[in-house]
């Protein structure tokens, strides 16, 4: 959820930064999110293997 947000948040600043030519604005736009993105996919990451975890904890116990 976070690294959505993230996301959002960058891609209003790079938007903002458009409408009053703020190379720095940008930038940090850019940079949230690139950021959002990676928090994303490491928290999609984390899910699979909690589940790839939880599926062999199943397979063990039977």
């Amino acid at each position: 959820m976070k690294g959505k947000a993230d996301q959002l948040k960058g891609r209003v600043k790079q938007a903002a930064a458009d409408l009053n030519k703020n190379e720095r604005l940008r930038s940090e736009g850019e940079a949230q999110e690139a950021a959002g993105q990676v928090r994303e996919s490491v928290g999609r990451g984390r899910r699979k293997v909690g589940e790839a975890i939880e599926k062999i904890g199943k397979n063990v116990k039977r």
